[in-house]
């Protein structure tokens, strides 16, 4: 993804500087005829200075269409966008609770909620939705996150009354058959067990546990553990469902080729009886706080590659150093030509790719420094990850700065091509309570950034002498040097993050 963002936001600033052809295409004679140039083939190719890179241009100004807002009588949120190009239309109900209101002994329980609501409903099986949605030429897909759970339609408008027809019942009326939750408990359960074999799932779900602790909801597998899926009822799923899906927290988000006024009434006759009720609010406990930077080991034996995951708790999505956060990260981690990847991947060859990231959400989620090393470099390739970390803290050259504005800058506008790109650009706004206006103003505020901003997010969100580095390898070869990095305290951990007792 961070290549094909550079690769846009770099044609991008070619055709804004009018060099978007082919090198190629200027060295090349043209054909003979009256319409055929005279000057030396040599002549136009040195116009073209090759040893200089093509100079950004300024972003280019962004307007989206506006968004219409409405809120029916029950509660429920309307976000319509008018995107007249083509005759479909993308509908994403947003209910504003994930995993994280999962029961403490049943993790795992909001994303099997949201993957059984196409597996039935009172009126339709299974088989009759999907038999339904191939008819129609529609797509109902449902999935559950961290402080979300989403429904969502895509379909050509020709069909509208039926696909909604067939949205609403699933998203109102799931009857969570107990034939297809063995089947997807099943499924998950295997899931789990090849999960334990691969180290990069390892590694993040033993990052998360370590980092909150098991008492925090973010400190929990999203998709649930092997024992807890064995223990979940039926009767979990329907009361998590009835808690929380709630027209008094969802939003509807609609773009397409649509009518807001005619939306209005289309969504009323089907949700309008959606009955409102007091959802509770989320305890999230306070995640322990390192005292100083320790190493976290788990045993995969003759790994040929170490997971490599470092960092420490972030920002929620709510921060007012969302804008300088998001230019500091891109300069070190958020980008192929990052820091991180340049050094890892590009110089030393010890990962095909290495970046850093803040995962923000309700309350602050994990900032995340991440690469799959060659095994026998893994201390090497720890040095370079703590290099990079304490350079960050440093006054950042101004190209440097320059560059990270407008990859995030002229990456922008490839965001919203299409209906479902637009809607899922919408939904963070409607999950965290951001003005719908937020991407209006997204090309000045990354403009705004300065060199003193980034330092100063640098410094206030990253402390070196404060990280948990979890690192899942081949323990024989690779515990003997990281220890000797003296990086900090070395300790072992199991498959879940837990401390293994000798």
């Amino acid at each position: 993804m961070s290549a094909n963002r550079l690769m846009i936001a770099g044609m991008a600033a070619l055709i804004a500087t009018g060099c978007a052809r082919s090198p190629r295409a200027v060295e090349l004679e043209p054909t003979a005829g009256p319409s055929a140039s005279t000057a030396p083939a040599t002549t136009r190719a040195q116009a073209f200075d090759r040893s200089a890179a093509p100079e950004l241009a300024p972003p280019p100004e962004l307007k989206l269409p506006p968004v219409i807002e409405r809120t029916l009588p029950n509660g429920l949120r309307l976000l319509v966008v008018e995107h007249h190009e083509l005759p479909v239309a993308d509908f994403i109900l947003l209910v504003g609770t994930g995993g994280e209101a999962d029961p403490p002994d049943k993790p795992g329980v909001a994303t099997l909620v949201a993957s059984m609501l196409q597996e039935g409903t009172t009126t339709r099986s299974a088989l009759e939705i999907a038999a339904q949605e191939a008819t129609l030429g529609a797509s109902v897909s449902s999935s559950g996150g961290w402080d979300v759970s989403r429904v969502m339609l895509h379909t050509p408008t020709a069909q509208l009354d039926s696909a909604l027809a067939l949205f609403a019942d699933v998203a109102l009326s799931p009857s969570f058959p107990p034939d297809e939750l063995e089947r997807l408990r099943q499924q998950r359960l295997t899931s789990l067990l090849q999960l334990r074999d691969r180290a990069p799932a390892i590694a993040d779900r033993a990052y998360a546990s370590i980092l909150y602790g098991t008492n925090h909801p973010y400190g929990r597998p999203l998709g649930g553990t092997e024992a807890a899926t064995e223990a979940t009822t039926r009767e979990d799923l329907d009361r998590f469902y009835r808690t929380h899906y709630r027209p008094n927290n969802a939003t509807m988000i609609v773009v397409g080729d649509v009518q807001p006024a005619d939306i209005e009434v289309r969504l009323s006759r089907l949700f309008g009886n959606w009955e409102r009720s007091e959802v509770p609010r989320t305890t999230y406990t306070t995640a322990p706080a390192p005292t100083r930077t320790t190493v976290y080991l788990i045993d995969k034996p003759d790994a040929p590659q170490s997971s490599v995951r470092i960092g420490t708790i972030g920002v929620p999505r709510s921060t007012e150093d969302y804008f300088a956060l998001q230019v500091m990260n891109t300069i070190l981690g958020g980008s192929f030509t990052s820091r991180l990847n340049q050094n890892l991947r590009e110089t030393k060859g010890y990962t095909y790719g290495a970046g850093s990231g803040f995962d923000m959400r309700r309350e602050a989620g994990p900032f995340t420094a991440r690469a799959e090393v060659t095994g026998t470099k893994t201390d090497s390739s720890l040095v370079e990850f703590m290099k990079e970390l304490r350079g960050i803290l440093d006054t950042v050259p101004q190209a440097e700065l320059e560059k990270a504005k407008r990859y995030l800058q002229l990456g922008l506008p490839a965001d919203f091509e299409t209906t479902t790109d637009i809607g899922f650009r919408l939904a963070p706004l409607a999950t965290y309570g951001l003005p719908l206006d937020f991407y209006n103003a997204y090309v000045q505020r990354i403009e705004e950034v300065t060199q003193a901003d980034v330092q100063r997010v640098a410094r206030r969100y990253i402390d070196p002498s404060r990280l948990a580095i979890v690192i899942v390898g081949d323990r024989a070869s690779v515990e003997p040097t990281v220890r000797a990095l003296d990086i900090g305290p070395v300790t072992i951990r199991d498959l879940t993050g837990r401390e293994v007792i000798p």
